[in-house]
């Protein structure tokens, strides 16, 4: 083996290395844009130590969280994370909930908070609610063992 060969062997793994550090350092997040109190979000690729509005590497979409509208190439997002890239919680959450043609498969909770005067009213109903249920089952019970005595002796 020549020496330019061996340098050349040599230099692979070190560039290999650099590559790898970049890679771990690149987060896929979320960059805000739009006005004051109405913010729409570009979902990028960039480096982690970047500012927020930084030069992305590449952008991936876009997604304004009043309206639910999004739009996201899903294939070069998952590219990304193989290779790497650290989705932040919001947009994993995203990516998982993505349709193929890029469209969010938003699902309303329908769990609604109330708050906690009702949370006490609410209670308080059930609470009445089960007595009511155990007072009729009571008398249901009671209703059943007078009836039964009664029944043999008509026979």
């Amino acid at each position: 083996m020549t020496i330019k060969a061996a340098a050349a062997l040599s230099d692979i793994p070190d560039s290999y290395t650099k590559i790898r550090e970049n890679l771990k350092m690149l987060k896929i997040r979320l960059k805000r844009l739009g006005a004051k109190k109405n913010p729409t979000y570009r979902i990028i690729v960039i480096n982690s130590t970047t500012k927020r509005e930084g030069r992305p590497v590449q952008e991936l979409g876009h997604y304004n969280p009043k309206t639910k509208v999004m739009k996201l190439d899903k294939v070069s997002a998952l590219e990304w994370v193989k290779k790497g890239a650290q989705p932040t919680e919001t947009v994993a959450y995203l990516i998982k909930n993505c349709n193929d043609d890029g469209t969010l498969n938003y699902v309303k909770k329908e769990t609604v908070k109330l708050s906690k005067k009702a949370q006490a009213k609410a209670q308080a109903e059930a609470e009445a609610k089960a007595a009511a249920e155990a007072e009729a089952k009571a008398a249901a019970e009671v209703g059943e063992t007078v009836s039964a005595e009664e029944t043999p002796s008509e026979v």
